[in-house]
């Protein structure tokens, strides 16, 4: 994955908790969430848009 292992995933994360502190990382995984969730709903629109176009040049 990258070339990240478990040592430094676990290294990451501590930090992020020392530099966010505990109340602070709900907020930070619901911002994630929703930004991945509007990236995979951009990415999907996009694929429907490319299929409509696929099958008017098809009709054509």
């Amino acid at each position: 994955m990258f070339g990240i292992g478990m040592p430094e995933l676990i290294i990451i994360l501590v930090i992020i908790l020392i530099i966010f502190g505990a109340g602070k990382l709900p907020e930070i995984g619901a911002g994630v969430g929703k930004a991945i969730r509007n990236f995979k709903g951009a990415s999907s629109e996009n694929e429907e848009k490319k299929n409509e176009q696929i099958d008017e040049g098809d009709k054509s």
